[in-house]
């Protein structure tokens, strides 16, 4: 085994378990089924008693995958959804965001419960239901050697980003930027799971990583000291970021998905979860869909 998979392999286990030290609360309440909303379940949904949610690996504190197996905040939501529902939600993971949309369109998995950027560009081919509101910064080695503070910053770094993901089109907006100001190149280093990007930084393979704030917290607060934040409060190319469930364009299960957080969120549920993964600032006071803006140009 090489050195690079056992060290993945290690960070993977520390994130599994440092993620079950930082939600011990107490167990959720059992819910009841929500029998209106069953009822607007596809009939393929309701024959079947299951919707299986794709995911394209670790996206701590929401989705923890170990194996078969899923923990998080996404994790604990969807359990919830599944009893509101009357279904069972099964998980299945597929590497990349390419290949998590791929699987939604063609219907191999009924949906992805994220949460997933919500951006106009990608509302042409899916619909989202959003449930978060997110902000993308930059994690960096302790002391932040490289001064990255800002996109303007990242000029002549490697910066590491997820494949396929909205921070990608971002950076790679920016390195032509840097380009055109006559500033050292960026060079772009796409991963496709969260674990090898943090890793990248850790090991002084990445400058930075430029992802999402609620998981790069919860990697940083994890790392004994190696990382630090930068770039937070600041938009970093972005408008206002939403994020949430993705099923295919048109699907009839988005607007039941949306009914059905809301009722989480109306009877306590959502916020306990939130509160309980530390996530209590990512919150919003209701569903939408397709609340998404657009990515610079």
């Amino acid at each position: 085994m090489s050195i690079r998979k056992i060290a993945y392999l290690a960070l993977t286990s520390a994130v599994m378990i440092s993620g079950t030290a930082f939600a011990e609360d107490a167990a959720l309440p059992k819910l009841s089924v929500n029998d209106a909303l069953h009822a607007q379940l596809p009939e393929a949904i309701r024959t079947s008693g299951k919707m299986i949610s794709v995911n394209n690996g670790s996206f701590p504190p929401y989705e923890i995958v170990t194996g078969t197996e899923m923990t998080g905040a996404s994790a604990d939501l969807t359990d919830a959804l599944g009893q509101i529902l009357g279904v069972k939600i099964e998980h299945e993971t597929v590497g990349g965001l390419p290949a998590l949309l791929a699987g939604v369109n063609s219907g191999r998995y009924q949906f992805a419960f994220g949460p997933v950027g919500d951006f106009k560009s990608r509302e042409e081919s899916n619909d989202f239901v959003d449930w978060v509101q997110e902000f993308v910064v930059f994690s960096v080695q302790k002391g932040n050697p490289k001064g990255i503070s800002s996109l303007d910053t990242a000029c002549g770094n490697r910066i590491a980003v997820m494949a396929g993901g909205s921070a990608e089109k971002v950076i790679q907006v920016q390195a032509e930027k840097c380009k055109t100001d006559g500033k050292g190149a960026i060079e772009v280093q796409s991963f496709t799971d969260q674990p090898s990007s943090i890793l990248a930084v850790r090991s002084k393979r990445s400058d930075a990583f430029f992802s999402s704030q609620a998981p790069l917290t919860y990697f940083v607060s994890q790392a004994n000291g190696q990382l630090e934040l930068t770039g937070v409060g600041q938009k970093n190319g972005f408008e206002n970021l939403y994020q949430g469930a993705v099923v295919a364009k048109g699907s009839p299960l988005g607007p039941v998905l949306r009914d059905a957080v809301k009722v989480l969120m109306d009877n306590g549920t959502y916020a306990a979860i939130m509160k309980k993964w530390g996530l209590e600032n990512n919150m919003i006071k209701e569903p939408g869909i397709n609340l998404g803006g657009t990515l610079p140009k």
